[in-house]
């Protein structure tokens, strides 16, 4: 695997219709991902939102949203690991994310993939990759919870 590509697959015991909209319904987005996101999430938008994550609560998360196919594709686009609420960002590439829908037996196959670390700053670029990864690995389980455990109309 690259390291300017992190990529992580889950199958969830959800039909795709309601992983979909856990993706881009900014409440719902919100529930799991662990960020008070406003909406809508539509192309060219900006959305924000403050981070609930415990320890990261002081930090503001920004997307920019670049597709929004139907219970197929929804990407964005956003500065990885902007952990540092001191330094500015702006200036940085922003990595994409990707995240894909696929029906399968048993329900619904969510791909997560994101792209473009060899963009970041060589400074934190490494950091930068290393956090995200671990990071994608427990959205993953985040959304899998959240839609296991009573997410509006996931059954």
């Amino acid at each position: 695997m690259s390291a300017d590509r992190i990529e992580k697959s889950v199958v969830l015991a959800a039909p795709r219709p309601a992983v979909w909209r856990a993706l881009t319904r900014a409440e719902e987005f919100s529930a799991w991902f662990g960020a008070t996101m406003t909406g809508p999430f539509v192309p060219g938008a900006t959305v924000t939102g403050r981070i609930t994550y415990p320890g990261y609560e002081h930090l503001t998360m920004t997307m920019v949203i670049e597709r929004v196919e139907p219970e197929h594709l929804f990407s964005y686009r956003w500065h990885p690991n902007a952990i540092d609420p001191e330094a500015n960002y702006s200036d940085e590439p922003m990595t994409l994310v990707e995240f894909r829908l696929t029906e399968v037996a048993g329900g619904t196959q969510l791909t997560v993939v994101e792209s473009g670390f060899d963009g970041i700053p060589l400074a934190r670029r490494e950091q930068a990759f290393r956090e995200n990864d671990g990071g994608w690995t427990e959205q993953m389980s985040n959304i899998t919870r959240y839609l296991a455990n009573g997410a509006p109309e996931a059954r």
